[in-house]
């Protein structure tokens, strides 16, 4: 890994300021208004696709994915990550996020994890390895297939540490956090009790693996400051190993509206998704 150079720019910042910087909901006047838009959709879509839903990969609540397909034998697969800064939300409430994907021949998979306090970031972290791990597993005997992992937010987070795990090809990393550092110092803290060692060792952007699996990193051009901030670095880190990648910030979009991108068949996020799957060369810009 090549030395980065971090921006220090949030030191300056007292904690209540601090927290203001990475408070993505209270930035978002219809945030909720999204969220709860977005669980209706997705209980629609999971009424219509029941078959595969639920689907244990660990002993776990929340050890679970739901699955589904778009009717190809050789579809690759896309499994997104729920956001929710580690400790809120659910996988269920995501599941609108496939139609744009399916609608392209692209199964897709929603994996959940055990939210904080209940699990250190370090559990999170290993119990998404697992679930990957298990949707490997499902697909012996039938040939390997594509395999693109992405996420939002804290999902991002998580989908950024995924590119150095061996089941995946390829990522895409939507608003995410890719340097703890600054959390550690929120009130977010006060329920994710990061510890030095997870700040060195799940920071994203402090372990870029190197290697020829490209990622795509996206934020809005609406988001908060220090969410720019975080995608643009890591992309210079990511791009600083070697690797192949591009950076986009979506004009109009804020940490929220950003998803309709992967909602809509013809989204923004879901042409990179496409891209992604088909294993099509992604270009900086």
């Amino acid at each position: 890994m090549e030395a980065v150079s971090l921006s220090d720019d949030w030191r300056r910042m007292d904690r209540e300021q601090l927290s203001r910087a990475y408070d993505n909901t209270g930035a978002v006047a219809d945030s909720a208004e999204r969220l709860a838009g977005w669980r209706e959709r997705s209980a629609g879509l999971r009424a219509v696709h029941p078959s595969e839903l639920d689907l244990a990969y660990g002993p776990g609540e929340r050890n679970r994915f739901d699955l589904f397909r778009c009717g190809a034998a050789d579809a690759p697969l896309f499994v997104f990550i729920h956001g929710g800064y580690w400790m809120r939300n659910s996988r269920q409430d995501f599941a609108c996020m496939a139609e744009g994907p399916l609608a392209h021949g692209i199964d897709v998979a929603l994996v959940g994890y055990t939210l904080a306090p209940q699990a250190s970031l370090t559990g999170i972290a290993a119990e998404i390895r697992a679930g990957l791990r298990c949707l490997r597993e499902r697909d012996e005997g039938r040939g390997p297939r594509r395999l693109v992992v992405s996420g939002w937010s804290a999902g991002g987070h998580l989908a950024a540490l995924a590119m150095a795990w061996p089941d995946v090809d390829a990522g895409l990393a939507i608003s995410g956090v890719f340097d703890l550092a600054p959390i550690r110092e929120t009130h977010l803290d006060d329920r994710l009790h990061l510890t030095e060692g997870e700040v060195a060792a799940l920071s994203p952007i402090r372990c870029v693996p190197r290697g020829d699996k490209p990622l795509a990193i996206v934020c809005g051009a609406r988001e908060l400051p220090e969410l720019r901030r975080q995608s643009a670095e890591y992309d210079r880190a990511w791009a600083a190993c070697g690797n192949t990648g591009s950076y986009a910030e979506l004009p109009g979009h804020d940490h929220f509206s950003i998803l309709d991108e992967l909602i809509r068949p013809d989204g923004a996020l879901t042409a990179l998704a496409v891209d992604l799957a088909h294993g099509a060369a992604t270009g900086r810009g």
